[in-house]
């Protein structure tokens, strides 16, 4: 799976947008000779590009699963920054780490793993010294009730464990656990397009590679489950945020 994904968005990444929505979710914070905690860091791209491209001079990404931590390990000392990036991986739960220990914390597309958000918020505001951004991206519903039947179908096909929220409910987490400058930006008319030419590209001249990497059975099922995400991102249910929060 993780092959597939990085065969559709980049090496090294495991959500839609690649480099160009790393730097829209971080746009206006300074990471030059920051410490940044990249929470679900994946296979280890956007840990890299903090560190290499963005100028953060220390970067922790910390992952529940032990094999993309292995792939995000190797990654970081391919690209000859080692010493700037330490990866671990770790259990679910509080974070395992000092109060104030980091200037930035990001995550891209990986909290919506964590159901409990108001602890997760308050967690973040823990270790994040004053001053200090909250800066991710995430997958979010447009309502803290009952999934559609239409929502419902996605998630059973994608068969995650999605513990998606509403931008009201992250709002009000992320004001609750004390952050101020609280803003959160609706990426659903982005993704409706992107989506449409992801699945597209299952078709494409370039699917070979795609069924190289889940075999043919599993890239029919893929085809299904982006039909079905299609459908609810059409209706607004399922809609991608950038989220952003400031400890004073």
């Amino acid at each position: 799976m993780v092959n597939f994904l990085e065969s559709l968005w980049g090496n090294g990444y495991l959500s839609p947008g690649g480099p160009e929505e790393v730097a829209r979710v971080i746009y206006g914070i300074e990471l030059y000779g920051k410490t940044v905690l990249d929470i679900g860091c994946g296979s280890g791209g956007i840990t890299v590009a903090l560190a290499r491209d963005h100028g953060a001079e220390k970067v922790v990404g910390i992952d529940v699963e032990a094999t993309v931590c292995r792939t995000a390990k190797r990654r970081a000392e391919s690209a000859g920054i080692g010493d700037q990036v330490e990866i671990r991986r770790v259990s679910p739960g509080p974070l395992d780490f000092p109060n104030e220990s980091f200037d930035v914390v990001f995550s891209k597309d990986a909290i919506v793993h964590i159901a409990d958000k108001e602890s997760l918020a308050r967690e973040v505001f823990r270790v994040l010294r004053p001053g200090g951004w909250f800066a991710a991206s995430d997958w979010l519903t447009d309502r803290d009730a009952e999934p559609t039947p239409e929502m419902r179908r996605y998630l059973d096909l994608e068969g995650l464990d999605f513990g998606m929220a509403s931008p009201a409910r992250y709002r009000n987490a992320l004001a609750a656990a004390g952050f101020v400058d609280v803003s959160l930006t609706n990426r659903n008319p982005w993704y409706r397009q992107v989506a449409r030419e992801e699945r597209a590209a299952f078709d494409g001249a370039g699917s070979s590679r795609y069924e190289a990497a889940i075999g043919a059975e599993g890239l029919a099922k893929m085809k299904q489950t982006w039909e079905a995400m299609i459908v609810v991102l059409d209706t607004g249910e399922h809609c991608p945020h950038h989220l952003r929060g400031r400890k004073p």
